[in-house]
């Protein structure tokens, strides 16, 4: 009689390890022929114009808003305070980068042949998802780190000592990270995501998302103008990493003009069957 033999864990770790080397090769190799095959033409949309925007809105709070900060911080009550510290934690960076990530690696050790049709759109969707917000909160939140350690304002806490526009560029100081808000640019990226996700629900996503960046400035870290910044940023690049989507038929199909629409296949609960 013939007994089967279990395979060991080192071969099982093995193929898991080809097919994650697999995985990521293939995708590579996609998103190497759709680059090819379709040239970076990217819609005409006003940058300049939304970029002077957001530099006026910027500057407007820096001078209406910025001082009345730093000498309110403090005189704020505690309950209301304690309120704005619990929410400033979902402006953390790591609530959508850690899941984002971890499903990243899922998708990358799935074995993708195995999955039904429908299951396959489904987990492709998910994949492209995580990949959109690690893509936006990932690189915004790179850019305003080294803007801020860059810049070297003050934070709000230090108002008394050091004043509203006191720079110390390259201190690597926590003290002088005040310019632009980590948080804030986050909560930037997220509306960005959402923006382009659901556009006919962008003012829900906008009052949530700046709400929670407005935190920021109760809990004494920033001033109205880093907040501000700082979610404009984050906003920006999360709407770049839509057209580059676009172009590689990843959630979105491009516009001649405007931003990307999203596709009728991505479906996040009982995907399509049509492959995108």
């Amino acid at each position: 009689m013939l007994v089967k033999s279990r395979p060991s864990v080192s071969g099982m770790l093995l193929g898991v390890g080809r097919r994650s080397v697999d995985n990521f090769r293939d995708t590579m190799q996609i998103a190497k022929k759709r680059f090819a095959a379709r040239p970076a033409k990217y819609p005409n949309i006003a940058w300049p114009v939304w970029g002077l925007v957001w530099v006026l809105l910027t500057a407007s709070a820096f001078v209406r808003l910025d001082t009345p900060a730093g000498m309110l911080h403090g005189q704020w009550s505690p309950g209301f305070v304690h309120l704005a510290d619990f929410f400033t934690q979902f402006g953390l960076g790591g609530w959508y980068l850690i899941p984002s990530a971890l499903l990243l690696v899922a998708a990358n050790l799935t074995d993708w042949r195995s999955l039904s049709r429908r299951s396959l759109m489904l987990v492709y969707n998910w994949t492209c998802l995580a990949f959109l917000v690690l893509s936006a909160a990932g690189l915004s939140g790179l850019a305003v780190n080294v803007l801020k350690y860059a810049i070297g304002r003050a934070r709000p806490l230090y108002f008394d000592d050091f004043g509203v526009l006191a720079l110390h560029p390259f201190a690597f100081d926590a003290r002088f990270a005040g310019f632009p808000s980590g948080h804030a640019t986050t909560m930037g990226a997220v509306f960005g995501v959402a923006l382009l996700l659901f556009p006919r629900r962008w003012y829900i996503a906008l009052a949530i998302t700046a709400c929670i960046a407005s935190t920021r400035v109760f809990v004494g870290a920033h001033y109205p103008s880093d907040t501000v910044a700082g979610f404009g940023l984050g906003c920006a690049f999360a709407l770049e990493c839509g057209l580059v989507f676009a172009r590689l038929g990843f959630i979105f199909r491009p516009m001649p003009s405007g931003l990307p629409v999203r596709k009728k296949t991505f479906r996040l609960i009982g995907a399509a069957t049509v492959r995108t």
